[in-house]
């Protein structure tokens, strides 16, 4: 029964989780944890830096951060200016770091103060079903600058900003290509000096739902989380270094049934006559208690994805501030707010 599990998210700190709940200590795994008290951010770091590690979680080696934001499903605008700074910041750090790498590979090569460091967002997903449209809603609203370099040079746009180009390549049904496909023929073409992709993700708790955002530095593996395997986008697929940003807006049927029978375990530990039947069912382990449930429920909602009902507002909210936080970044004023507090 056991080796059947797998848990269906895409998020790494989930899986470490996982591991823990059953008391297994992965090697080659860090994880670091630390909560910012004034923006009520509980920010999350798996580093998996071996290959034995990345085997353990089944995701390939490199840092998976994850911002826990409980209220970010709500519509406060100024709260929701605070997260989109909050994002741009840590992503600010991830393209510096591969801004320096680039310039210390070839210090020939004028890169950020003369040409300006190219970057390809792209926004992964299906535009028509809506909790897969992360990716295309915020591409739509993320400001364009590569066609007036190209036009004017540098003196088109401002000097610290970074030259950006985008793209949505939807979905194989619509174009009868792979996305990784489609990027490659792009990149190919226009030479970006990395790649950012924008996608929405599965998670395996319905509390992160629409209340997570994942930063990633290994790209992205379009579809993992709900079975459906694509082809990679990697840098080792591509050539050039992936960040990926991902929003889990889905979560599959049998975890929530998983949940509601864990607190019905602890409702009948409380009762004096079926507390054994609680007592036997506690002893199961996670993954007994997961393939417990996949076998009770109707073959039907086996493979089920299910989304809260308020998913066309909150995607759309979430997909504006995911595309304030790009905006920042490349315009070069992200981490502007935190250096004002600091100098005042």
């Amino acid at each position: 029964m056991v080796e059947k599990y797998t848990i269906r998210t895409d998020l790494a700190m989930e899986q470490k989780e996982r591991f823990e709940s059953d008391h297994v200590e992965v090697s080659g795994v860090v994880l670091e944890e630390e909560y910012d008290e004034e923006r009520e951010i509980k920010i999350t770091t798996v580093r998996i830096e071996t290959e034995n590690g990345a085997k353990m979680m089944g995701k390939p080696v490199g840092t998976y951060l994850t911002l826990e934001v409980p209220d970010m499903a709500s519509a406060d605008d100024g709260y929701h200016r605070e997260i989109s700074e909050t994002l741009a910041g840590f992503l600010e750090k991830y393209v510096e770091n591969e801004e320096t790498k680039n310039r210390n590979a070839d210090n020939e090569k004028e890169h950020s103060k003369e040409k300006g460091c190219s970057i390809l967002a792209v926004g992964l997903g299906n535009r028509e079903v809506t909790p897969d449209a992360l990716g295309p809603y915020v591409v739509d609203q993320l400001n364009i600058t590569r066609h007036m370099v190209q036009e004017y040079g540098r003196y088109g746009v401002e000097e610290k900003s970074r030259i950006v180009s985008a793209i949505v390549p939807g979905v194989m049904a619509q174009t009868g290509m792979e996305t990784a496909e489609i990027v490659q023929g792009v990149v190919k073409e226009t030479k970006p000096d990395m790649i950012l992709v924008i996608d929405a993700l599965a998670a395996r708790s319905s509390k992160r739902l629409n209340r997570t955002i994942q930063i990633s530095d290994a790209g992205i593996h379009p579809g993992a989380g709900v079975g459906n395997h694509r082809s990679v986008i990697t840098k080792e697929t591509m050539g050039i270094p992936v960040i990926a940003i991902g929003v889990p807006t889905v979560v599959d049927a049998a975890t929530i049934v998983n949940d509601t029978m864990e607190n019905f375990i602890a409702a009948l530990e409380t009762s004096e006559n079926l507390k054994g039947v609680g007592v036997v069912l506690q002893g199961y382990n996670s993954a007994e208690k997961y393939e417990l449930v996949k076998e009770l429920i109707a073959p039907h909602l086996n493979g089920m994805f299910v989304t809260p009902k308020d998913i066309d507002e909150t995607i759309r909210r979430i997909s504006y501030t995911v595309s304030e936080a790009l905006n920042l970044l490349f315009s070069g004023k992200a981490g502007e707010s935190e250096k004002k507090e600091e100098t005042a």
